[in-house]
């Protein structure tokens, strides 16, 4: 008799559940959408609806064994993976008092605040943790304890959101190392919390549940749960993990030197090093990986998915409405007509966001630049193909920092997440990185991670390393033109002085940044 998996995915934008076979194909899928409420009294303030995204969850998992038409029963194990960053308090009856999502900013004055400790606290904070107090838990929670004292001093447990399901599922508080690691809080040496770090920021002791490893057993479906859901109280509750960490998993990028590149709303890019190695000039934001005794050396392009729809939203309305006929997505008419816009999109630059620096995360303000009016060389397609290009060059970019932090690039990465399924970005990013690209089958590699993670609490995969390697497959190599590589670099030294002179008018409040992390 069959058996099966069942994988849950929190993102920023949904919520799915995907049931998958012990050989890890996808058998059905069940997805809602959420959103996060904006608390209008705070500024930057974006909660996380627990009575509603409850809801969304156990519904996902009815309807995903209703669509697939299997026995529950046959559910051997389940994990989950979510966005990262966002957390849950909970007081001493396991109840949530307090939840955040990932896009939220409110702690602008904690930063402040933090910083006003000591000179040095968020350069100690960072040889610890890998963590600066760009995106971190900790100016939050000191938030919760400037604004909400009576929810600080009830709180009993706090978790990152994929622990929450797992919780949800099983009553067990636990934490896991790749996206508790993003808190801050977690040293990413010993992959557990660190008094030091509680201390030196004057957080709650007492509050960190026991840190498990991805792909660990953490208990069975709870008997409430098992009613509300029609999961088997014989199915194992497995730890996952964050979804950038899950998602390397997903896509076999488990050993070290390797690198993946994703390419979603963010772009983030992936090395693997078999130490925490955080950077001197903190330039590089450091994780524990969902692999034991891996790490990933991380840099983030801000809106690389978000600035071409709404690029496609704001000025491509013949193509939206062509695809509609043509029964396509807009992207693959925009796509064909950019190919034939020649290396460097006739001289135009576009600036979305600026390299990574973690101390000091800034993005200026956006802009196109260098076009004429000639509507031959200037038009749709061209300023299409520059956005895709800018993403590129942000990331080589990254590509310089990594090699220049340790001396060596690998000569392909895996590249996957939605800007992958263009055929003309991943030739791009190719030629502009002078690197061979591999594009796996399955993009989408958060849920696939995280049915692997509970493929191996289940006994079906032995590790999260070289065991699910045999399950990856690759739809496509791209092998870069050296000719346009050559091109590429000599734009991005015009493109990165564009940046510089964004950012710096920028600063001097002539335009508005695009964004800055709170504190700058």
């Amino acid at each position: 008799m069959s058996k099966y998996l069942l994988a849950i995915d929190a993102g920023t934008g949904s919520i799915r559940s995907i049931i998958f076979d012990t050989n890890f194909n996808q058998i059905a899928i069940s997805s809602e959408e959420w959103t996060h409420k904006e608390d209008p009294r705070y500024e930057g303030a974006i909660d996380f609806d627990i009575e509603n995204n409850t809801e969304l969850l156990f519904k996902t998992i009815k309807d995903v064994i209703s669509i697939s038409k299997i026995d529950p029963n046959d559910i051997l194990a389940v994990s989950s993976t979510s966005m990262r960053e966002a957390f849950v308090l909970y007081d001493e009856k396991g109840k949530e008092i307090w939840a955040v999502s990932n896009v939220d900013s409110r702690a602008i004055n904690e930063v402040h605040q933090l910083k006003n400790l000591s000179d040095s606290i968020e350069k100690e904070v960072y040889n610890l943790s890998g963590q600066t107090f760009a995106l971190g838990a900790i100016p939050r929670l000191m938030w919760v304890k400037n604004k909400l004292p009576e929810v600080y001093d009830k709180t009993y447990a706090i978790t990152m959101l994929n622990d929450w399901i797992t919780y949800k599922l099983t009553g067990v508080f636990s934490v896991e190392p790749s996206n508790g690691s993003t808190t801050g809080i977690i040293n990413t040496s010993t992959r557990s919390w660190d008094d030091k770090i509680i201390e030196k920021c004057n957080l709650k002791k007492g509050i960190y549940p026991k840190v498990l490893e991805s792909g660990s057993v953490i208990s069975y479906i709870s008997d409430e749960i098992s009613k509300k859901t029609g999961l088997s109280t014989d199915c194992i509750v497995a730890v996952g993990g964050g979804d950038v960490q899950i998602g390397c998993v997903g896509v076999g990028v488990v050993e070290e030197k390797e690198v993946a590149l994703f390419g979603g709303s963010f772009w983030q890019l992936e090395y693997n090093t078999s130490s925490p190695s955080v950077s001197e000039d903190m330039k590089i934001r450091v994780n524990c990986h969902a692999t034991r005794d891996l790490w990933q050396q991380e840099l983030i392009a801000f809106y690389p998915g978000l600035v071409l729809r709404w690029f496609r939203d704001s000025f491509c309305r013949y193509e939206v409405e062509k695809a509609k006929e043509l029964n396509i997505s807009p992207f693959d008419i925009l796509n064909k007509d950019a190919e034939s816009v020649p290396v460097g999109s006739n001289g135009v630059m576009c600036s979305f966001s600026s390299i990574m620096d973690y101390k000091n995360w800034k993005h200026p303000s956006p802009c196109f630049t260098n076009f004429g009016i000639d509507p031959e060389k200037y038009n749709t397609a061209t300023f299409y193909r520059s956005i895709l290009e800018n993403s590129a060059l942000v990331t080589l970019g990254h590509k310089k920092i990594i090699e220049s932090t340790f001396g060596n690039f690998p000569k392909e990465i895996t590249f996957a997440s939605g800007a992958s399924n263009s055929s003309l970005w991943c030739q791009i990013v190719s030629d502009v990185l002078g690197v061979k690209v591999n594009v796996p089958v399955i993009k989408e590699s958060t849920a696939l991670g995280a049915a692997f993670c509970a493929g191996h609490a289940a006994g079906i995969v032995k590790n999260l390393g070289e065991d699910i390697k045999k399950y990856i497959k690759i739809e496509k190599t791209y092998s870069p033109n050296m000719d346009n590589h050559k091109k590429y670099q000599e734009i991005f030294d015009c493109w990165t002085d564009l940046s510089k002179s964004q950012i710096s008018i920028s600063d001097k409040g002539t335009v508005d940044h695009m964004w800055k992390a709170p504190g700058i």
